[in-house]
């Protein structure tokens, strides 16, 4: 192996990490060609987090970034760096820029590397290889070490995609690189496709002299969906199964740690590295849990498991019908809609349905102890106030790579996104969109118009996600619907006048709708604030204003019905029970108050007419 010196940095930088563990973290999937409605193949990600990460070529001080790394040819010896991610142990904001770039090993280059677009992990190469992520909790978390650590999955999924074209390779190239050169960091599930085959490839540390590294990664059966959510998914290792691949040394290192032992059985890999989910309860298996709910209804799937080693949930599934692309955005526009776990109900969602919470000091994505019990905790959903981007890529084994091959990209939570095709055989990508700065609201940042629009829905989120909705639809609906077109002229292009010109004409394509759909969405965000400015809901055409209020049940519950709606407003406070009628009425003046008290208050039972169900379960809750 071939090294250049090491800043010392990188030593104060892991211990900054392991003092603030992760806190967002991410979702992702994949949708085998047999699952699709067309023969597609779907990795879909969430980049849950915000801060500093290895994008592309470089460190940057904020990971939400789109870039596209160009093909290169390297001379003998030449060296490729491995740099040091500030994003291998923590997703948490950060508290100051950094100058991880300094923290820097090399390891030999190859002789010609393919084009690719990435941001905090690879996304897609101009072959049609195609990633996914998210970060696991692992038992051992071992820091970078320039002689024995050096590789963590951001760089690991950005190499591969430099160096290969298939599923198989990267996950053979991905284990080679950890055995060799060691792995640090948190645990990590990478998704990997190319249009004919899937994987999943998983990692951690942990072996007993921390050189190398443990994984192990397993085929998702064509025709069937797979989902993770910041836990391992793969479970038994079988030697004999020519669809799970390990490292060489994982059963040895597993009976050294006092992790397994063959007595016990198969190896479990999530229950030999792992202490399961982060955070609280369901934090990750209540995301697989939807998603599978979502796509194979018939299953049956409950949303209750006994504890986060839980076997309810398979490895993967196949769905009741076969997705699209439209329904492939769908599945990360959820928060628990009509579920058991539904962030839009209940007074925590406020009058208006708002989904989003800010996050306190019991929310952080931190580790999750056995016998822990937190003061509270909030469902966590797929789509997060959080989500820095997110994008589903698509692969076609039916069409040339530079067609064939778009990912499906857009900034902010994917509820409030709209995702914009670029294609595998783009050659830039518009400024706007490597350009994220959070500390600086910008105008000529993709970023800022999607995450203004996020955050001023939840003004009212009820009345305006349906305006999102709308606005989405309708610029998605036009890129798919002009899709057919657009490959069209592309394969005329390629076939006339080569590889070249039909990479200009995509990249054109990709930039030109990008730059409108950035346009539409500020002159939207515009609209919006004027539309939903002071409380009230305004007609930009003729000038004309609603004040809609509060629902019935937000009334009462904040106790509108004891505001100042009758001179005796001292004697109004010493009611009980009174309930919100939603009408005005008449009585003798002077009686105001004994007519409330005669026919505003709550039945005798302590009934709540606005909350059916609430009196039923107080008295269970007392059993």
């Amino acid at each position: 192996m071939v090294q250049k010196k090491m800043w010392t940095g990188a030593a104060v930088l892991f211990v900054l990490l392991m003092i603030c563990p992760p806190v967002f973290a991410c979702t992702t999937f994949i949708v085998t060609k047999g699952a699709s409605a067309d023969g597609s193949a779907y990795v879909g990600h969430t980049n849950d987090g915000f801060g500093a990460a290895v994008v592309g070529p470089s460190v940057q001080n904020e990971m939400s970034q789109l870039i596209y790394v160009p093909p290169a040819d390297h001379p003998p010896g030449a060296l490729r760096a491995v740099r040091f991610d500030p994003n291998s142990g923590s997703d948490e904001p950060a508290a100051a820029k950094t100058d991880a770039d300094a923290a820097v090993a090399y390891i030999p280059q190859v002789n010609h590397t393919y084009g690719y677009l990435t941001g905090a992990y690879g996304i897609i190469n101009e072959h049609q290889l195609m990633f996914g992520e998210c970060t696991d909790y692992t038992k051992v978390q071992p820091s970078f070490d320039a002689k024995k650590r050096i590789m963590y999955s951001s760089e690991l999924s950005n190499i591969a995609l430099e160096r290969t074209t298939t599923a198989r390779e990267a996950v053979e190239l991905i284990g080679s690189l950890i055995d060799k050169y060691g792995y640090y960091g948190t645990g990590e599930t990478l998704p990997v496709s190319d249009p004919n085959e899937s994987w999943v490839i998983e990692m951690a540390g942990g072996t007993p002299d921390g050189t190398g590294g443990l994984w192990v990664a397993e085929k998702v059966p064509d025709g069937e969906v797979f989902v993770a959510a910041n836990t391992f998914r793969i479970r038994d290792i079988d030697p004999n199964d020519p669809n799970i691949l390990y490292s060489k040394n994982l059963f040895s290192a597993a009976q050294a740690n006092g992790w397994w032992d063959p007595s016990q059985g198969k190896l479990d890999w999530l229950k030999t590295v792992s202490g399961g989910e982060y955070s609280h309860p369901y934090y990750s298996l209540a995301r697989v849990w939807s998603l599978y709910h979502r796509i194979a209804p018939s299953e049956n799937f409950s949303p209750f498991v006994n504890d986060t080693y839980s076997r309810d949930y398979p490895f993967s599934v196949r769905p009741d019908q076969k997705l699209s692309t439209a329904d492939t955005f769908a599945l990360f526009r959820d928060h628990y809609e009509g579920t058991v776990f539904d962030l839009t109900t209940g007074p925590a969602a406020g009058p208006f349905g708002n989904p989003y919470r800010w996050r306190g000091p019991f929310d952080k994505h931190d580790l999750l102890t056995p016998g822990e019990i937190k003061p509270g905790a909030w469902p966590r959903a797929v789509s997060e106030m959080f989500c820095g981007y997110s994008y589903i890529v698509q692969g076609r084994s039916w069409l040339p790579d530079p067609v064939g091959g778009l990912a499906w990209f857009g900034f902010a939570p994917p509820s409030e996104t709209v995702y914009m095709p670029f294609y595998a055989g783009v050659t830039s990508v518009p400024e706007e969109f490597s350009n994220t700065n959070r500390s600086v609201f910008d105008h000529n940042s993709a970023y800022w118009a999607f995450n203004f629009v996020a955050n001023w829905a939840t003004i009212n989120y009820n009345l305006m996600s349906g305006d999102i909705r709308a606005q989405q639809q309708q610029i998605e609906l036009k890129e798919l619907g002009s899709q057919r077109a657009t490959e069209s002229k592309a394969l005329a292009i390629l076939a006339t006048d080569g590889d070249a010109a039909a990479r200009k004409y995509l990249t054109g394509y990709s930039t030109t709708n990008a730059d409108d759909t950035v346009n539409a969405w500020w002159q939207f965000s515009d609209s919006l604030v004027v539309k939903y400015s002071n409380q009230m809901v305004t007609d930009a055409v003729n000038g004309s204003s609603q004040t809609p209020g509060y629902p019935d049940w937000w009334l009462n519950e904040t106790r509108y019905q004891y505001g100042p709606r009758v001179y005796d407003y001292e004697g109004l406070q010493h009611v009980p029970d009174l309930v919100y009628t939603n009408q005005t009425v008449n009585t003798t003046p002077g009686n105001e108050l004994n007519y409330i008290i005669e026919t505003q208050r709550a039945p005798s039972t302590g009934g709540h007419p606005l909350v059916p169900g609430l009196d039923n379960f107080l008295k269970w809750l007392g059993k």
